[in-house]
């Protein structure tokens, strides 16, 4: 037993390694210029070519394929990620900022989905080879096929035509002001059928 998790465990190095390569070389390999979009996209034919030039030594990319992933990989064992060629920030930074709300969502989803899944499972299991256990199948296994994206997004939806509940305008993490992070969901979904009420009579031009 040992052995193999051992064994499982040495498996993790090269795995993650050839996912790092994986997703860089795809990156890489994509249409599109990076050092072109930072000077403006479709308007980089009017920039100097001595200045993208130097854009693209400054980001590394005139260096070989096998030359950026190394300088990569060997940022990221050391926990350096760079800046975010968006805004400028420390990549480590703008994780930092998002992870909260990410770690809410995630915390959340597996809570209502052991909430759903656990009584369902009892219930295909009591009644084994039924239509109940068949419907149960049919439901778990479309919802793994269904895109999560699209699900979200029905969701919200359905919360805000049914219920009244829409995402919050503002994020307060829970532990700073649980009762506010409640209440905003509410507040944003009441504001926002406020303005669709109010929009017709203001936008409305002869």
């Amino acid at each position: 037993m040992g052995t193999y998790v051992a064994k499982r465990l040495l498996l993790i190095v090269p795995t993650l390694i050839g996912a790092a390569a994986l997703v860089f070389v795809i990156m890489r390999v994509i249409p599109g210029d990076v050092a072109l979009l930072i000077f403006g996209g479709e308007a980089g034919g009017q920039i100097d070519a001595k200045q993208l030039a130097d854009m693209r030594q400054r980001l590394g990319l005139d260096q070989p394929l096998l030359v950026q992933f190394g300088t990569w990989l060997w940022g990221i064992l050391r926990f350096d990620f760079g800046n975010s060629l968006w805004t400028g920030r420390p990549v480590i930074e703008e994780l930092l900022i998002r992870l909260p709300l990410s770690l809410e969502l995630a915390i959340a989803a597996t809570i209502v989905s052991v909430l759903i899944a656990i009584p369902l499972g009892m219930l295909a299991a009591i009644r084994q080879d039924t239509w109940v256990d068949y419907l149960v199948r049919v439901v778990s296994i479309g919802g793994l096929a269904i895109p999560s994206f699209w699900v979200g997004i029905l969701c919200i939806l359905m919360l805000v035509i049914f219920f009244g509940w829409g995402p919050p305008l503002e994020f307060t993490p829970p532990w700073i002001d649980p009762c506010s992070r409640c209440c905003a969901r509410t507040t944003s979904a009441r504001r926002g059928r406020r303005g669709c009420a109010s929009a017709p009579s203001s936008s409305v031009t002869p």
